[in-house]
C-alpha cells in the first residue's frame, strides 16, 4: 500500500485520554487538557474516517490522544453501519442485503484502507520472505493470492454473521454492527501501546506506534467492554455476557495477529493496523454467532 494511502489509515483513533491529575494545578491545566482532547478527537476522526474533520495537529502527543479515542470513532462508524442495515431490513430487503449494507459502510468510511491493509498484511505474512522483503511486498499496490483469499474469507464471515443477526431482528443486527466497529477501533488502541515498535523508522506507523501507555489501554478496554455489555443487556443477562465476550474475543484475535506481525516484520506498519482492525471486527462477529 502506498505511503499516501497509509496516511489516512495511521492518522488514527478515539475514546478517552485520561490526562494526569495534578492536585494543586488541575484547574490551571484544564485548558491545555481540553485542547489536547479536542486535537485527539480531530486526529481520530480525521484519519480513521472520511468524515469532514480537519486534523489540526500531527505529532506523537496528539497521536496518543487520538488512538485513545479510536473506539469513539468506531462507535460513529458502527452506528452509521447499523442505521443503513436497519433501514434496508425495514424497507423489506431481507437480512442478507441488510448484512451487506452494514459491511459496506465501514469500508466506505475508511476508503477501504483497513481492508487493503488486511490484504497487504496477509501477503507479507504469506510471502515467506525475510522481514525487509516482506515489507517491500506490502508496499506494492497490487494484491497477491494470500491477500485475495484473506479478504474474501473475512468479508464472507462478516456478512454471514450479520445475516444471521439481522435474521433474528433488526436490533440484534444493529448492535452486532456497532460492537464489531467499536471492537475494531479498540484493537487499534491496543496496537498503539508502548512496547510495540514500528517496523520502519519513518512512515505513519512510526507516528502512532508505542504512543499509548499500557495502563491507559487497559482502562479504555475495560470501559469499552463494560459499555458493550450494558448494550447487550437489552437482550438479557446472557446478552450482556455475550457482547462483552465478543469484544474480548476481538482483542484476543487482534493480539495474536499483532504479535505475529511484530515477530515477522519487527514491528507494526499502517498495513498491520488495518489488518488488526478488520481481524478484530470479524472475530467480534464470530463470537456473537456462537452460543444459543
Amino acid at each position: 500500500m502506498c505511503s499516501t494511502r497509509r496516511l489516512h489509515l495511521l492518522r488514527s483513533a478515539a475514546f478517552l485520554t485520561f490526562p494526569p491529575i495534578y492536585p494543586c494545578a488541575g484547574a490551571a491545566n484544564l485548558p491545555a487538557v481540553t485542547s489536547l482532547n479536542s486535537h485527539g478527537l480531530r486526529f481520530a476522526f480525521g484519519t480513521l474516517t472520511v468524515l469532514p474533520v480537519r486534523v489540526t495537529r500531527w505529532d506523537r502527543t496528539t497521536a496518543r490522544a487520538g488512538m485513545l479515542c479510536a473506539p469513539l470513532a468506531g462507535l460513529v462508524v458502527g452506528l452509521l453501519a447499523a442505521g443503513l442495515g436497519t433501514l434496508s431490513l425495514l424497507a423489506g430487503s431481507g437480512p442478507l442485503l441488510a448484512a451487506v449494507a452494514s459491511v459496506a459502510v465501514p469500508a466506505a468510511l475508511t476508503r477501504g484502507l483497513h481492508l487493503d491493509g488486511l490484504a497487504d498484511t496477509a501477503d507479507g505474512l504469506g510471502s515467506g520472505k525475510p522481514a525487509g522483503d516482506a515489507l517491500r511486498i506490502m508496499k506494492q499496490s497490487d494484491i497477491g493470492p494470500f491477500g485475495v483469499i484473506t479478504l474474501l474469507l473475512v468479508l464472507l464471515a462478516q456478512v454471514a454473521v450479520l445475516f444471521e443477526l439481522f435474521g433474528e431482528g433488526w436490533a440484534h443486527g444493529a448492535l452486532g454492527a456497532v460492537v464489531a466497529a467499536v471492537a475494531a477501533r479498540l484493537a487499534l488502541t491496543l496496537a498503539s501501546r508502548q512496547g510495540v515498535p514500528a517496523a520502519r523508522p519513518e512512515g505513519l506507523g512510526a507516528v502512532v506506534a508505542a504512543t499509548v501507555p499500557v495502563g491507559r489501554v487497559a482502562v479504555v478496554a475495560a470501559v469499552t467492554v463494560a459499555l458493550c455489555a450494558a448494550a447487550g443487556a437489552a437482550f438479557g443477562p446472557y446478552g450482556a455476557l455475550h457482547h462483552a465476550l465478543a469484544v474480548l474475543g476481538a482483542l484476543a484475535a487482534a493480539e495474536l495477529l499483532l504479535r505475529r506481525c511484530v515477530r515477522r516484520f519487527g514491528g507494526v506498519t499502517g498495513d498491520v493496523f488495518g489488518g488488526v482492525a478488520e481481524t478484530a471486527a470479524a472475530a467480534a462477529l464470530v463470537v456473537l454467532a456462537l452460543g444459543p
